[in-house]
């Protein structure tokens, strides 16, 4: 009598080493997904502690905190980004085992419903060689779904190992020196957000090494400010304290900085301004110039930028502001303006923007600019 249970072990054994793809919540898909949620509620904080601060304290020093808290704002927002797109790869991985496993535990039903139709014939050499026959076939088919699913978990692990940040990839870190309440606040974010970056680093590793086995076989001080606001034009919004950091339903246009650095800007006409304004960058400084490559002034430079993605800006620097939604500096995002009475700057992300210098140039974020009375951020597009 022939033995079925013997034909049959190598599909047992082929399923029983199978992963079934079914993650436990505190997994680390649950785990990504949770520090995720919590950069992202350090990132609002971050965001309302700017705003706090630039009402209290202006100033050089405080320009250059500012500057550095939005440097860390665009590491946590990374971060976060970062945090959900892995565990959206170790969720399709799981799916997938768990995929492969169905489709294995059916080719083990299928034999065993060969097995029993043989009935009496099966010890006939007939039936023999039809039974051994079938579970070489389906043994095979078994081998083709372990490996088509291990070919998609080299896929997904690749990209896991594309998103683990390096460890010495850190959001940047404010200066320890940094007057009262907006020194903690500032040096509080930066510490959370390093941790956060810390656990992600971690959990994202054993992540991807879990990929790859999941259907694997058993073998200086700032000045009070006086107001808590900054100068304005009649007929200009001030900016104000809301939510105009988020973007339109909640999509934004990626744009890659030359740092490296990705930011997020509100739309695409915003995206192509800043991409066209980083192009100008190394052009001389021309009073009235509005060439890009050959000569450029500060508006100029800003006209050309937003005219390149379609909208009209006046030619006066003081002027650019004038009937666009005012923007809190914790809420800055690129292809804002910064605006003087005598100058105008653009927004690029992670706490710089790109102005007209002798030449063009990218500067940290300030809203000092040689004794000049700066009207605030302003947003061209909505």
């Amino acid at each position: 009598m022939i033995d079925i249970s013997a034909l049959a072990k190598p599909l047992l054994d082929l399923l029983s080493s199978f992963g079934s793809g079914v993650l436990p919540t505190d997994g680390p898909s649950g785990q990504l997904q949770s520090t995720s949620s919590i950069i992202d509620q350090i990132h609002a904080f971050g965001r309302n502690s700017i705003n706090s601060m630039n009402e209290a304290w202006d100033g050089r020093a405080a320009d250059s905190a500012t500057a550095k808290a939005l440097r860390v704002q665009t590491s946590a927002a990374t971060i976060s980004d970062r945090g959900t797109d892995m565990a959206a790869v170790v969720d399709q991985a799981a799916a997938q085992v768990e995929t492969g496993q169905k489709e294995l535990s059916a080719i083990v039903e299928s034999f065993v419903n060969t097995a029993s139709a043989l009935g009496p014939t099966i010890a006939t050499p007939e039936g023999l060689t039809v039974l051994v026959g079938s579970a070489i076939d389906h043994l095979g088919q078994g081998l083709n779904v372990v490996g088509r699913v291990r070919s998609e978990l080299d896929t997904q692990t690749a990209s896991m190992t594309e998103l683990t940040p390096p460890p010495s990839t850190a959001p940047a870190t404010l200066p320890a020196g940094l007057a009262g309440g907006a020194s903690a606040l500032a040096s509080g974010a930066s510490s959370g957000a390093q941790q956060l970056l810390s656990t992600l680093t971690s959990v994202g590793g054993s992540a991807g090494s879990m990929l790859t086995s999941m259907a694997t076989p058993s073998m200086s001080g700032s000045t009070p400010s006086k107001s808590g606001s900054s100068p304005s034009t009649p007929g200009q919004q001030k900016p104000n304290s809301g939510s105009a950091g988020q973007t339109p339903d909640g999509k934004g246009v990626k744009v890659t900085l030359p740092d490296g650095s990705v930011v997020e800007a509100p739309n695409e006409q915003a995206a192509q301004a800043v991409r066209s304004a980083l192009g100008a960058v190394g052009t001389p400084y021309v009073w009235g110039g509005n060439s890009p490559g050959a000569g450029l002034d500060c508006s100029g430079l800003t006209q050309y930028a937003y005219g390149e993605a379609g909208v009209e800006l006046p030619r006066l620097a003081q002027e650019q502001g004038n009937g666009h939604m005012g923007v809190s500096p914790g809420d800055l995002m690129p292809g804002d303006l910064a605006v003087w009475d005598g100058h105008v700057a653009m927004v690029i992300g992670n706490g710089q923007f790109v102005e007209a210098g002798d030449p063009v140039q990218i500067s940290s974020i300030r809203t000092e600019n040689i004794g000049m009375d700066f009207y605030g951020f302003y947003r061209p597009t909505t």
